[in-house]
């Protein structure tokens, strides 16, 4: 009905009249496929003018949108999982040209915290509801050295448990949670019992040590199927501030313990665990090795590789968004 209303109000406005929207597809992400691209570019025009560019490689679609953002696009859309969203609001921060989501990954972070609709014609409907009147608000972004993060960055656990992950996409694909579930594990068990990476995390005139650190700029962390997962529940878009969770160390009896906090949705209980420290509401903060091992990092659940330290930030409305 919403969709039949919008077309109706829509269906006078000359093409050439209509607002232009330029669609970024990740052809690669789990969600996405030829028919859901044509069908979400079809409801989407019948609204605005809409070019549609698929990526090739990693980092591209930063590229797209930033020239997305320069060509004077209305609205830029994201079609793919978070690591596409990831670039394309590199690519649009700090301009003008707001960010759309249209869900194509498997956990959808990002949009889901935005509140879009998790099927990608839902998505598209959504926005051209929006088409006769965009009104897009601005929201914070984190900072990791010198790339933005829409809702989280982690290093040491996450970023390897991404890591491996990634190796194997097959499985992630056709598994799902289960597969992300056993890899979380395997990971804790084979690496970050044994012999994890050193950290020492300074923030506020303080210094902790410990095997990993997660950074957030929005609630939740991440989503386990329909589950959310919160670790640090005081986070959010428009704080101007980031939140940070420390584990300061992992044994084999912590792992259940830990892991049972961590699907209970609850995030005092997780920052509540006697191997964790949590850091509600801070501008900045400092990471670095200091064992010699270099750090694993991911951002919004993509791996970006080994540094030697990390400089955690945020950025107070950086990124437009319409949604």
């Amino acid at each position: 009905m919403i969709l039949e209303e919008s077309a109706r109000r829509h269906a006078d406005v000359p093409r050439r009249d209509r607002r232009p929207l330029l669609l970024i597809v990740n052809p690669g992400a789990t969600g996405v496929s030829v028919e859901r691209t044509q069908l979400s570019t079809a409801v989407l025009g019948l609204g605005y003018r809409v070019d549609v560019v698929e990526t090739g490689a990693a980092g591209e679609a930063v590229e797209l949108a930033r020239a997305g953002d320069r060509d004077g696009y209305a609205l830029v859309v994201a079609f793919g999982g978070d690591g596409t969203v990831n670039e394309v609001a590199n690519g649009l921060a700090g301009g003008a040209t707001p960010l759309g989501c249209l869900p194509g990954g498997r956990t959808n972070v990002f949009a889901r915290t935005l509140g879009v609709p998790a099927e990608p014609v839902e998505a598209a409907a959504r926005l051209l509801v929006l088409a006769s009147d965009l009104r897009p608000r601005r929201v914070d972004l984190g900072v990791m050295n010198d790339r933005y993060f829409t809702f989280a960055s982690g290093i040491g656990l996450s970023a390897s448990l991404n890591r491996h992950v990634d190796k194997r996409p097959g499985l992630k694909s056709r598994l799902g949670s289960p597969y992300l579930a056993y890899a979380a594990l395997s990971t804790m068990n084979s690496r970050y019992i044994v012999a994890p990476p050193h950290v020492r995390l300074s923030v506020d005139g303080e210094e902790v040590d410990g095997v990993t650190v997660v950074a957030q700029n929005s609630d939740p962390l991440t989503y386990l199927g329909r589950r959310a997962i919160r670790v640090c529940g005081s986070a959010g878009l428009t704080t101007g501030t980031i939140s940070l969770a420390l584990l300061k160390r992992l044994s084999r009896r912590d792992v259940s313990t830990i892991v049972a906090r961590l699907v209970s949705g609850n995030s005092a209980r997780v920052l509540g665990h006697r191997r964790v420290r949590g850091f509600a509401g801070v501008a900045g903060a400092d990471v670095r090795s200091i064992d010699g091992q270099a750090l694993p990092v991911e951002v919004d659940g993509e791996y970006v590789g080994e540094l030697d330290a990390v400089r955690y930030g945020t950025a107070p409305r950086k990124l437009a968004v319409a949604a």
